[in-house]
């Protein structure tokens, strides 16, 4: 995995095997991951790219759905994080596990909304007959973090090193770079172990963990935020997720106030200190993340969906509110409403109901 290919160190964390889920495991946990990304984005959507202070004056505290610019005055409205995550999703149940050309080919193949500068070039790539594995463009935006969840549906009996592997390939399709791969492998090895998790972990489990793997799979790559209060900062993104993350801790800063001094936009050194701050201060409260991850960041959809997919493998689908569920469109493309929930239900019967 080293070398041109892709862009990550192959550490220890990809000796380990995950462990498979015995029986008894819940699959609510399951449905609670996928739900809160897609419930995290549709909430997010209506004013993602909007300072807080303009959010707050417009709508006061968002805690339900706004209309969607698409879709005039409809409410639970996707954009592109619940698309790509819920293509994923579809075609590994399509294949009976991860085949990356066949997701390369589903994500150039239906229209994306509000679709990042990243996937719109790996797009062209792809669709310009180039080999899927020579398409991703160096990128340390948040395009592939924000749907790997699904990565995790269909090791759930088998475990294995095998899940390492197809999260870091499924993370490099569109994104070829060390912060983004090595983010979303964590984050993966975060969601696995919260599936299996009764009790909320302490606050700093959220952080450590994310930069004990990431340490493990650094390739020296240097990277420097593009705003906030540490732009002399020139180094590894887990050191600096560590540095800013702890230091906002100490001093018990809100959300709000946090991610104004690293920004919460859509570059990884934005979104990574803000997602696992929110996890660290609100993680006991699937409900509370979200709504903080909707009202206090700058790419609110996205950030909410990373934070949904956490609270919700945690504390699984009966946490997330009735409201949220029964009003979300569980679209995926323009016009297959309820597809999110027939999909999830494919993949219980498929990966573990079996």
């Amino acid at each position: 995995m080293e070398g041109n290919f892709i862009r990550i160190r192959l550490g220890k964390t990809f000796d380990r095997p995950a462990a498979p889920k015995v029986d008894g495991f819940d699959f609510d946990k399951v449905e609670g991951m996928l739900l809160g990304l897609a419930i995290g984005d549709s909430l997010g959507i209506t004013t993602e790219g909007m300072f807080p202070s303009l959010r707050k004056q417009l709508h006061g505290e968002i805690r339900d759905y706004l209309p969607n610019k698409y879709t005039g005055k409809k409410l639970g409205y996707p954009s592109d994080d619940t698309q790509l995550a819920f293509w994923t999703l579809e075609q590994i149940i399509t294949d009976r596990g991860f085949v990356p050309d066949h997701v390369a080919k589903k994500f150039c193949s239906n229209r994306i909304f509000g679709v990042g500068g990243t996937v719109k070039r790996f797009i062209r790539n792809y669709k310009s007959r180039m080999p899927w594995h020579l398409c991703s463009p160096h990128s340390a935006g948040n395009g592939a973090l924000m749907r790997i969840a699904p990565i995790c549906v269909p090791h759930l009996r088998t475990g294995g090193r095998a899940l390492w592997v197809d999260t870091a390939i499924c993370a490099m399709l569109t994104h070829n770079d060390n912060c983004s791969i090595s983010a979303c492998v964590a984050f993966v090895s975060m969601l696995w172990d919260l599936l299996d998790m009764d009790t909320v972990p302490d606050p700093g489990w959220w952080l450590d963990t994310y930069v004990q793997i990431a340490k493990d799979l650094d390739d020296g790559s240097m990277y420097s935020p593009r705003g906030g209060m540490f732009t002399q900062y020139k180094g590894p993104a887990w050191k600096y997720v560590k540095e800013t993350v702890s230091e906002a801790y100490k001093n018990n800063l809100p959300v709000l106030h946090a991610a104004k001094i690293w920004y919460s936009g859509a570059y990884l050194l934005e979104t990574i200190p803000t997602v696992i701050y929110i996890l660290m201060r609100h993680g006991h409260s699937t409900e509370e993340a979200i709504v903080r991850a909707v009202n206090d960041t700058k790419d609110s959809d996205t950030i909410a969906a990373i934070v949904g997919a956490a609270v919700g493998a945690l504390h699984g689908r009966s946490s997330l509110p009735d409201r949220w569920i029964r009003k979300l469109s569980g679209r995926t493309g323009l016009n297959d409403d309820g597809k999110v929930f027939d999909l999830i239900e494919e993949a219980r019967r498929l990966f573990w109901a079996c």
